[in-house]
């Protein structure tokens, strides 16, 4: 058990022998960034004190007459009730054996029961993968990450729209291309595509099948087909190179098949009303601002419906709760489906959508732009390879997803510490270089000499891992691992320039410290593959 649980467990008896049962998860202990206010901080006696019907102070003293004392040197009262312990070092010195003893399974925590699917990307199969897209794969596959680094069962899924228009552009423009590599006139379609993707894919059917498809009975629905297979191919392959791998491919053409929108049709019958020809869904008796449109006055789906079924199907799977990770233009998207979910007695809670803005790409100064359409496209792939995946991956994560990004190529590419990766990075190959300078060293993985303040605060913080990703995960914030990150790195900077760890007149203390070295690059290692950042050894 390390420093947290246990300061946890401690205060959840110590309310115990008040009378009162509290939650370990009610429990928040935070650590102190100010060391003259202690190592860790708790606000327990603030959050419960209505229980006992007492002032926070009051609780806050009570709690403390009831606390065992081992391994805490003393404890202090701040402002309103706040609770400061202020720890004896050798009641940090454990995590090191923990953290060793767990390697990469560090941080995280058993297996809840719980499923939760995360559906993200989902981008049309219509082209080659765009930057546009970069910032919610990686968001999507870091939640996953931290969601299952927490104890749930993830699903990674994708949903692949392949039933409505845009499909039907792809084919067209396909074949148009097609056709003109044999010197037939045929002009791709106004809202069809013209990238280079569209010439290669027309190039590569001539090759296979010669002029055969130009006569072909229903041509264009194997241009439609053969296109959108290649393109998701491409697609797969270039989230490979990113990181990012899916679990289940979900088609809505096979969703909407055996009448699967008709069915929830009927089912929302008593939910429906008619207005000016179109058929409207009441979701405003459940969230929404105004009632969404269903079907259109000429009979035509709206993409809403068929949206509803697919949820629907998710939710069928047995899945505990669902996550999409959307762009931040699908705010309104929220509450109605939200709405239609409760209509199937599901709690509003069921679905979670996280919004990703957008992000600009600056190179030189001058900002990137991407259009699939038009062909000029800036691609996924285009980024990974001049910058590096791991830059793209932690850049991603360094910001709320809400929030608007600049994506700063230049100084992605940096190798200094202004750049946050190669600074995290730079700071796990130092402890690599460290350990192999004192590999004939034996460890003492008790740690029992550390005693310094850059030793101390670097056990605390490696203590307080576990409690980040569950807060990140809860939160879904990868940027809070960031944050950690970064803190780490400074920490084990910090301890190198106040520590001599490689000591041959001290033998002893060089044991520990290399023992510590060793737990912070596990937890430096565990923390970056979290956002899907290798953790080089040597740079």
């Amino acid at each position: 058990m390390d420093v947290i649980e246990s300061l946890k467990l401690n205060i959840q008896k110590a309310f115990s022998a008040l009378g009162v049962e509290v939650s370990l998860n009610d429990i928040v202990i935070e650590h102190s960034k100010d060391t003259a206010h202690g190592d860790y901080a708790t606000n327990a006696a603030m959050k419960n004190c209505r229980l006992l019907s007492k002032a926070p102070k009051d609780v806050a003293n009570a709690l403390i007459e009831k606390l065992d004392m081992n391994g805490i040197d003393h404890i202090e009262i701040a402002g309103p009730g706040f609770i400061n312990f202020f720890m004896k070092n050798d009641s940090l010195q454990p995590i090191v054996k923990k953290i060793l003893n767990e390697k990469d399974t560090y941080g995280k925590l058993a297996k809840n029961g719980q499923k939760i699917n995360v559906e993200f990307v989902s981008a049309n199969p219509t082209g080659i993968l765009h930057v546009g897209t970069a910032r919610g794969a990686a968001v999507g596959d870091s939640l996953a990450r931290l969601l299952e680094a927490s104890g749930y069962e993830v699903t990674r899924e994708y949903y692949i729209n392949d039933a409505g228009n845009q499909i039907t552009h792809l084919g067209e423009s396909i074949q148009a291309r097609y056709m003109n590599l044999f010197g037939i006139e045929k002009e791709i379609p106004e809202d069809g595509y013209n990238g280079q993707d569209i010439h290669d894919i027309a190039r590569k059917l001539k090759e296979e099948y010669g002029d055969s498809l130009l006569n072909k009975e229903n041509a264009l629905e194997f241009f439609k087909e053969k296109g959108m297979k290649i393109e998701l191919d491409r697609i797969i392959e270039d989230l490979a190179l990113f990181r990012v791998k899916h679990d289940v491919f979900s088609s809505e053409k096979v969703i909407r098949s055996n009448g699967a929108v008709e069915k929830e049709l009927d089912y929302l019958k008593k939910y429906t009303y008619n207005e000016d020809g179109a058929l409207l869904l009441k979701t405003t008796e459940f969230l929404d601002d105004k009632d969404r449109v269903i079907v259109k006055s000429n009979g035509d789906y709206t993409y809403f419906l068929p949206d509803i079924v697919y949820h629907v199907n998710k939710m069928s799977r047995g899945f505990n709760q669902l996550i999409d990770v959307l762009g931040a233009d699908h705010h309104g998207y929220i509450n109605r489906m939200k709405s239609a979910l409760m209509m199937h007695g599901y709690s509003a809670d069921v679905l979670d959508i996280a919004l990703v803005q957008m992000v600009r790409f600056l190179k030189n100064g001058v900002e990137y732009k991407a259009s699939k359409r038009s062909g000029d496209a800036i691609t996924l792939r285009d980024v990974c390879e001049e910058v590096g995946v791991d830059a793209m991956r932690y850049f991603f994560a360094m910001r709320a997803p809400s929030s608007h990004l600049d994506f700063d190529m230049d100084l992605a590419k940096e190798q200094s510490s202004n750049n946050p990766v190669y600074y995290a990075q730079y700071a796990h190959a130092r402890l690599c270089s460290i350990i192999e300078q004192g590999k004939d060293i034996a460890i003492d993985e008790d740690a029992k000499l550390l005693e310094k303040p850059s030793e101390m605060a670097l056990l605390k913080h490696l203590a307080s891992f576990s409690n980040v990703i569950v807060d990140a995960a809860k939160e879904r914030a990868p940027y809070k691992i960031t944050n950690y990150i970064h803190d780490l790195a400074k920490l084990v900077h910090g301890f190198y320039t106040e520590c001599r760890v490689i000591d041959r007149d001290n033998i002893d203390l060089s044991s520990s410290r290399l023992a510590l070295c060793l737990a912070s690059k596990i937890v430096m290692r565990n923390a970056l593959d979290l956002i899907g950042v290798s953790a080089p050894e040597r740079m």
